[in-house]
């Protein structure tokens, strides 16, 4: 089983502006002022107007210019170490703390049999970016570098939950285990009957009733799903629909001769196309929750392994150093699991032996 994390590394220099961009770090002249992100967000800004600010803005650190802003889950405060550092009622209404710095994401592969992990892929760069893409590529490496690896399970967290790494997944021909991503539409129930399934990738037939899952084509990379005549054996629907007669008369799937009643096989996506949803294991169930919580758990434990070396904060300068940084970590860090799965067995032949 494989499972991907990220981890929000802060930048060993000092946040002076949370807009600081790319364009930040361009020459400004007065033929060709430099755009300010931060007072166009209608935060106090620079006028870079200085000598300093000729080849870069002065809150633009120089030697973190890959290092960016973003919004973390854990505190609705943003931090306030300058004026710049304000922000407008938009960005206020997103919650969680201002970090500043870098993101790194591992791939790792968790044995719950031996209890332990291994960081096979990593990447790193700047805290803004997105998790799926960066993802995908590292699923679609895993050829590359770990040839004769046969994944069964890939899981992650809802912000993984996007195409680009459901699909790479798919393609890989293992089971998704990534949290659900919500969207607003999930919301209007009587939308599910319509579009098929619910809030939780359950399919539902066209009456509201929900249907059974039925286990795992792995070969064909599906699973499938009946409805076993829901309606005819007193069961309450999923969605009550208003004017509709229950059980309905009308369903086609009531014959004697259709004991499963109706049948529905989802594959990559549903048949509408969405694949946000779509899952290899029901949502929610115990299969879904163990291997689930198996992979936050080896997620947490890298987390926690580079929080405790001091990684939390950088302790160097520049993308290309914190790279070198974190990949020297999770070495380390898979040499020191290793020494221990050794010592572990020398110790149980031993015992074996005397």
């Amino acid at each position: 089983m494989l499972g991907l994390d990220g981890i929000i590394h802060d930048a060993a220099s000092r946040m002076h502006c949370a807009f600081v961009q790319e364009s930040c770090y361009q020459p400004t002249s007065l033929q060709a002022p430099r755009p300010c992100p931060a007072k166009q967000k209608g935060a106090r800004g620079c006028d870079c107007d200085t000598l300093h600010c000729h080849q870069a803005c002065r809150h633009a650190p120089s030697r973190d210019p890959q290092a960016r802003s973003v919004y973390y889950a854990g505190s609705n405060q943003p931090h306030r170490t300058s004026p710049n550092a304000s922000v407008t009622s938009a960005h206020q209404e997103e919650k969680g703390e201002l970090r500043y710095g870098y993101r790194s994401l591992a791939l790792q592969l968790a044995d719950p049999l031996r209890r332990f992990h291994l960081v096979l892929l990593a990447d790193y760069w700047p805290a803004n970016r997105r998790e799926e893409s960066p993802g995908a590529a590292l699923l679609y490496q895993l050829a590359c570098f770990y040839p004769e690896l046969n994944v069964e399970t890939v899981a992650a967290d809802a912000g993984l939950g996007y195409y680009a790494f459901l699909h790479a997944i798919y393609q890989l021909g293992a089971r998704r285990v990534v949290d659900l991503r919500a969207d607003k539409s999930d919301k209007d129930r009587a939308q599910w009957a319509i579009r098929g399934y619910d809030d939780k990738g359950r399919p539902i037939c066209p009456y509201g009733y929900a249907l059974t899952a039925n286990g795992f084509d792995a070969d064909r990379q599906r699973h499938k799903w009946f409805c076993g005549q829901a309606c005819l054996k007193g069961h309450t629907p999923r969605v009550q629909l208003e004017e509709a007669a229950y059980p309905p008369p009308e369903c086609p799937y009531q014959a004697p001769q259709r004991p499963y009643g109706q049948i529905v096989n989802v594959g990559e996506t549903f048949a509408d196309g969405s694949i946000r949803l779509a899952r290899d294991i029901p949502f929610g169930t115990p299969a879904w929750k163990r291997r689930y919580h198996r992979a936050r758990n080896a997620a947490e434990g890298r987390n926690a392994t580079l929080e405790r070396w001091g990684l939390k904060r950088m302790p160097v300068y520049g993308q290309p150093r914190g790279r070198a940084v974190i990949a020297l970590a999770d070495t380390w860090s898979n040499l020191t699991t290793l020494a221990r799965l050794v010592r572990e067995a020398t110790l149980t032949a031993q015992r074996t032996h005397s």
